[in-house]
């Protein structure tokens, strides 16, 4: 195929011909798939319902959970039904709308987090200034840039990625249309303007990596100055869990986009790619609400009404 327009189809990665695995892989997706409803809907739910959590730290959860269940949507149940089906084929139209999808919802997903982290900086080390810094208002239009940074990072990566001529078949070596899977697929030295764009996003990916590290070593030091150890206790209880969700998508990301060809296999390709877009969105829920004791008690009075 010597150009991106002959192609009607792309075939994405089959995880094995055996049958028995196949399904294996359905019902293991479909249970991951599950418990990211379950949790992300259940803190949806709680945050909407129980006027005690409208602050904007769960304000800015219940955006990450939304963003959450749109992110593992776009990618886990057309995977689902491929292996289902036993099939592979996945739409040109449907292969762009992939990639938007989830390009704008992972950059808008980094986007809150380190707005997340600026909420918890604020919240310790600037308590008095807490009402002022983050009103209802401040916190709509922070969330709204978040939304819009992402849409715009998608908008630019998926009409940059598909305007590529394609010159190596439309076998994706991934469970998704993943960027760096199809920019193997263009033509020699066609690819290195997206990939020039994918670099300047990895920078910005790492500026909001130091942001959020900075942000977190002004709160443990405030935070080891807090004489009591309950006040230290609750403190930690609202900071470690999103410390946790930040190392592992962060982390995990950059090293799907950034990571050097030399070291590329299609089974570490996989699981980097289950790691960073499967993952977060079904264990956010339980790192979030583990150490929240007053999330933990709305939830259950939802499960148990």
């Amino acid at each position: 195929m010597s150009n991106g327009s002959c192609i009607t189809q792309f075939l994405l990665l089959a995880f094995t011909d055996t049958r028995e695995l196949q399904l294996l892989h359905f019902w293991l997706f479909l249970a991951i798939y599950l418990a990211a409803l379950l949790g992300n809907g259940l803190i949806i739910t709680a945050v909407t319902c129980d006027h005690h959590l409208h602050t904007p730290m769960y304000f800015f959860l219940l955006n990450l959970s939304v963003l959450d269940l749109g992110s593992i949507s776009t990618t886990v149940p057309k995977s689902m039904a491929n292996s289902l089906w036993d099939t592979r084929d996945i739409s040109y139209t449907g292969c762009a709308a992939q990639v938007f999808l989830f390009a704008f919802l992972v950059s808008a997903e980094l986007c809150l987090l380190t707005i997340m982290a600026y909420d918890r900086y604020v919240a310790i080390c600037k308590p008095l200034h807490y009402g002022t810094l983050l009103g209802s208002r401040a916190c709509v239009h922070m969330a709204a840039a978040a939304w819009g940074t992402g849409s715009l990072t998608a908008l630019l990566h998926t009409a940059n990625t598909f305007s590529l001529p394609l010159c190596h078949g439309n076998a994706v070596d991934q469970f998704f249309c993943e960027i760096p899977q199809i920019l193997k697929l263009s033509c020699s030295h066609s690819y290195l303007r997206e990939a020039g764009l994918l670099g300047v996003s990895g920078f910005l990916v790492l500026g909001c990596f130091v942001f959020i590290v900075v942000s977190y070593v002004q709160i443990f030091r405030a935070v080891l100055r807090i004489p009591s150890q309950q006040g230290r206790h609750k403190a930690f209880s609202t900071c470690l869990p999103h410390l946790a969700v930040v190392s592992l998508f962060i982390s995990t990301a950059m090293f799907a986009y950034l990571k050097p060809p030399f070291i590329s296999s299609p089974f570490l390709d996989f699981v980097v790619a289950v790691l960073y877009s499967v993952v977060p969105p079904a264990v956010n829920p339980l790192i979030y609400s583990m150490r929240n004791q007053e999330l933990k008690d709305v939830v259950w009075k939802l499960i148990t009404r």
